[in-house]
């Protein structure tokens, strides 16, 4: 069963804010809260009472202050405290409510950090949950990038791809491009039990090394027998390697992955990429690619 750790890697595209913007409009909202609460007490100052002071004496606008910074900061010392029925109706159903949002800004930054885990690990439980039959992409370089663009034009739904690359510039593409994510080598089984591997239908491979390549095949074909493996390699000498390792096709060329899911028309051994029927109608592994 995945553990919380693993579930911190599969990334969601998500709304980035400067920390700037976020600091500045809790410190803007933190302030206003004060100034006002300043201001109100200051108001209605007749209703309030301090201990320390002659009978009589009212408070002050720097007594505001001070009565305001405690009451918010839930202090009270209790040497100012309201004592008309008016100044007691403001606290309780003004001044209290401003305090709860006070201490929620102070703590705004704990809070939000939680909430986020809790909404990424519910999105990550409830993914899981409905991938099944999906693509997996791993490597999103320009072959794995071509790959995923004809899967999205030949009408796969784009939260039936998942890509899994370990390289930080991949990631930041992939996301910007609304794709669930799964971070880390593909060559290890964790990795790829993360994406779902074992309940994919298909797996385009497209490393940038044959034997990132060949290790991944492997490994994808342990976890799954009955995928589709559509693998792209560098130099021709390792394609039949490949084959061996498990993939049903293998392409070489830069652009081969465009060109192998564009004659898809013509060829069931490639069109189940796009468009997967049974694989049982398929040519098997080791045919002409």
């Amino acid at each position: 069963m995945p553990t919380n750790k693993d579930r911190s890697q599969v990334r969601f595209p998500v709304t980035v804010r400067s920390p700037w913007w976020e600091l500045s409009r809790r410190l803007v909202l933190a302030i206003a809260i004060l100034v006002g609460t300043v201001l109100l007490v200051y108001l209605d100052r007749g209703g309030y009472r301090d201990n320390t002071d002659p009978p009589g004496f009212r408070v002050g606008f720097i007594d505001s202050i001070y009565y305001t910074t405690v009451t918010l900061s839930t202090t009270g010392y209790g040497d100012i405290a309201p004592f008309t029925p008016g100044a007691r109706l403001v606290n309780a159903f003004v001044i209290t409510p401003l305090r709860i949002a006070f201490l929620v800004l102070l703590i705004g930054t704990t809070l939000e950090v939680l909430a986020s885990q809790g909404r990424e690990q519910f999105r990550v439980a409830r993914w899981r949950k409905k991938m099944d039959n999906h693509v997996v992409v791993i490597g999103y370089g320009t072959k794995g990038r071509s790959a995923v663009e004809l899967l999205l034009s030949n009408g796969v739904d784009k939260e039936k791809v998942v890509v899994v690359d370990p390289g930080s510039t991949a990631l930041e593409d992939a996301d910007a491009d609304g794709l669930p994510v799964v971070a880390g080598d593909a060559t290890r089984r964790e990795v790829l039990r993360r994406a779902g591997v074992d309940r994919a239908s298909q797996v385009i491979i497209t490393t940038g090394r044959d034997d990132s390549t060949v290790l991944s095949t492997l490994t994808v074909r342990q976890l799954n027998p009955d995928a589709y493996i559509v693998a792209a390699v560098r130099e021709s000498d390792n394609v039949q390697l490949v084959k061996q390792s498990g993939a049903d096709s293998v392409v070489t060329s830069s652009d081969a992955v465009e060109s192998a899911l564009s004659a898809s028309a013509e060829s069931c051994l490639l069109g189940t990429v796009v468009l997967p029927p049974p694989l049982t109608s398929c040519a098997p592994a080791g045919a002409a690619s």
